[in-house]
């Protein structure tokens, strides 16, 4: 009896673990998963105020043409986009998958459905610098529940 304690407290850390795993890095021009700071447009961390109303996203830095990776194994849901008014970035995707459920925005994917694998190139960031002349470009990334997503990054 005693064993089969052992072999599920052992499992439930496996499974725990394998949840809370870091995210793979998201933009080719970026080392590590920065987060933006502040510029005239905002500030770019989870919850920071955005006119009347809380940015339920983090901006993960990135210039602008740069490729945008999977940050985990599983599939791009369908397209997502932040506005719906057809601007020069309002494109994006929703991807699900090893226990997430993710909105990313301002890239062009390569593909709008179908699996995908941690660290895979799945589209390039559009061109910000176009729409918010002096922002710092950057990756929009927002759980599907509205929950911080900083933790994973």
């Amino acid at each position: 009896m005693a064993m089969h304690r052992v072999t599920a407290v052992i499992l439930v850390i496996v499974i725990s673990s394998a949840t809370a795993a870091q995210w793979a890095r998201i933009c080719s021009s970026q080392p590590s998963n920065k987060i933006r700071g502040c510029d005239s447009h905002g500030c770019g961390g989870y919850n920071n105020p955005r006119g009347g109303r809380k940015h339920k996203g983090v901006d993960v830095v990135c210039e602008d043409g740069s490729e945008v990776y999977a940050p985990f194994t599983g599939n791009i849901e369908k397209r997502a986009r932040p506005y719906g008014n057809n601007n020069a970035i309002d494109n994006g995707v929703q991807l699900s998958g090893s226990g997430f459920c993710i909105k990313m925005f301002y890239i062009k994917p390569i593909k709008y459905s179908g699996p995908i694998r941690k660290g895979e190139k799945i589209g390039v960031l559009l061109p910000m610098q176009r729409v918010y002349r002096g922002i710092i470009s950057h990756v929009h990334i927002q759980n599907c529940d509205l929950t911080d997503p900083t933790p994973n990054l």
